[in-house]
């Protein structure tokens, strides 16, 4: 027979042996559990490389077999160095066929415009000048696109990467025949030309058949304050405008074209007439700069007549575009990328062909030529495309108008 005291005991025994179960976990009554599951695998990526587009750029290897998959390359150039470009291209990409087609940029504008109306894109780069209506009809309408190859975005100031990018500045400047006047330049003022010893002595293509040479009569009405001080420089009085006449630019333009300016189709027919061989007092005119390249194969004696006052012409950009609708992108960029030069002091087998004296890379890794005037130093006005083309067809028309 249990005693109290052994029933107290056992009642303690029984506590202490709960107490235990609790702090252990053991539930204090069943609890249903579900059946064990195998976890499920968590399949862990490998971090992989950024694919790039490859019409970006980014990826130059990717962009190069892009453009050998497409094999064509069409581009309208203004220049007929085009020629030297298609060789480079295709010693460098064998597997590309580039196709090179030489015009004036009057000439493409028009034909980039009819093409683009008639849904016939045939163009895939434009290698164009004539900035102010590059930019204010063939960029604003989207005919052209840029193309900034990202290797050169820090290498080329921004002015010359917007709206589209530009390789080089050319010109159109006041020339002169150095064989025929070795002592420098006949001209010092540009009013001289107006003068009765120049009377049909100055040359120059009609600048209503080219647009390089509007934007160069262009550029001298804007710059009528400075064309009237040099105006009264040569001549010691205050100029005095003709009736209907608004201004110093416009006035030099009349007595330019009355003292028998002979007006020209070409470039070259001004370079052949100035600078041939065997001249005595030749004439003047005004051309490219970088033309000066040719006087010995062509047997020319071309010279910039840099010191002239207020200025010796215009310097203006030489534009890369895309054509919009182009059926090969991607050689269309990769050629752009190619007449922007390579890692060499004067830009390689690219830029070759405008690494000359009078024609000056945007790259500011690529040295100066050494037989050119530095740019700084060089006396043409730069143009503004935009307030050149919102006066250009009112100076066309007004030279229209000149009997």
């Amino acid at each position: 027979m249990k005693t109290k005291k052994m029933k107290a005991q056992m009642l303690t025994a029984l506590l202490v042996c709960l107490v235990l179960l609790a702090a252990c976990g053991s539930p204090a009554t069943p609890v249903a559990t579900e059946p064990l599951v195998e976890p499920t695998e968590v399949a862990t990526e490998v971090p992989t490389e950024v694919a790039f587009d490859p019409l970006s750029g980014e990826d130059l290897e990717a962009l190069v077999a892009a453009a050998e998959a497409e094999g064509t390359v069409v581009v309208y150039s203004f220049t007929s160095r085009i020629a030297k470009v298609e060789t480079a291209f295709e010693e460098a990409y064998t597997g590309i066929d580039l196709v090179g087609a030489d015009m004036s940029s009057t000439e493409m504008i028009t034909r980039l415009k009819a093409e683009a109306d008639a849904g016939s894109i045939e163009a895939d780069v434009a290698y164009i000048s004539d900035a102010p209506v590059v930019f204010g009809e063939l960029v604003q309408s989207g005919i052209l696109e840029s193309f900034v190859p990202p290797q050169f975005v820090d290498l080329v100031p921004a002015e010359f990467q917007v709206p589209l990018l530009a390789n080089r500045i050319s010109t159109k400047v006041l020339m002169y025949n150095e064989e025929s006047y070795p002592d420098g330049s006949p001209i010092s003022n540009l009013w001289e030309l107006t003068q009765p010893e120049w009377t049909g002595k100055v040359i120059m293509v009609d600048p209503l058949v080219r647009g390089d040479y509007l934007d160069l009569m262009t550029e001298i009405v804007l710059r009528s304050d400075e064309m009237a001080a040099a105006y009264e420089q040569l001549f010691g009085t205050a100029i005095t405008l003709d009736d209907g006449i608004e201004n110093a630019g416009l006035q030099f333009i009349k007595m330019l074209f009355a003292n028998d300016l002979i007006l020209v189709s070409s470039t070259d027919d001004v370079n052949a007439a100035v600078g041939a061989l065997g001249q005595e007092n030749a004439p003047v005119g005004f051309t490219s700069y970088s033309d000066r390249r040719d006087n010995e194969d062509e047997g020319w004696a071309l010279q910039v007549a840099n010191d002239v006052v207020p200025s010796n012409g215009i310097s203006f950009p030489a534009l890369l575009g895309i054509v919009e609708g182009a059926e090969h992108p991607a050689a269309a960029r990769l050629l752009i990328y190619f007449m922007m030069g390579d890692d060499s002091p004067t830009g390689g087998p690219g830029f070759a062909p405008f690494y000359v004296a009078g024609d000056w890379a945007t790259r500011t890794d690529i040295d100066p030529h050494p037989d050119a005037i530095p740019f700084a130093e060089f006396n043409a006005w730069y143009i503004d495309p935009i307030a050149t083309f919102e006066i250009r067809q009112d100076v066309a028309d007004f030279i229209l108008s000149l009997p």
